[in-house]
């Protein structure tokens, strides 16, 4: 019988992990946009985006974890939140690429708009691939978290009070 150590000894490789990232992060996309619209009729569009975005990244945190970077657990607050600051890096890369746009071409049509657009989501995407494998879901961080967690802190071995030593009745003591 297999136990959930010996699943997370073994992780994807390079290019598998890709295609997981892809085929999660893409199809995550296509929901998240039809999320968006659909929300948008009760609410402001910008709220609907920043909500269904929010969810999105948690959700898709999870699936990376679960099941791009083969770790098979549930993802750590710590992978969260530098999930989503990836996220947050690779949508300021589009909404710049789309203002550098604007100040190059005054009137760019929707072929131009898109190839940028598609181009800079690419690049992001990769680079945000390589920080998760890399950074967030890396082995070598969980390792070092688990020996860091076993080691007490320095002050609670200096503040611990020395143990009593059982002194001898001096009537024992020869001379």
């Amino acid at each position: 019988m297999k136990t959930g150590q010996s699943r997370q000894s073994t992780s994807p490789s390079a290019l598998v992990s890709f295609g997981r990232f892809v085929f999660c992060g893409g199809g995550l996309g296509i929901a998240s946009s039809f999320a968006v619209t659909a929300l948008a009729l009760w609410i402001p569009w910008l709220l609907a985006n920043c909500v269904i975005t929010v969810v999105s990244t948690l959700l898709a945190t999870e699936m990376h974890s679960r099941f791009t970077f083969g770790r098979g657990g549930r993802a750590t607050w710590r992978q969260h939140v530098q999930s989503a600051g990836s996220a947050a890096a690779a949508y300021v890369v589009t909404c710049m690429s789309m203002v550098a746009l604007s100040q190059l071409v005054t009137r760019p049509d929707v072929v131009l708009e898109q190839v940028v657009y598609l181009s800079a989501s690419a690049l992001a995407g990769v680079v945000r691939f390589a920080v998760l494998r890399l950074v967030v879901f890396t082995r070598d961080h969980e390792q070092t978290e688990a020996t860091v967690r076993r080691v007490p802190p320095l002050y609670t071995i200096v503040s611990q009070p020395a143990a009593p030593v059982d002194a001898a009745p001096l009537s024992h003591v020869t001379y």
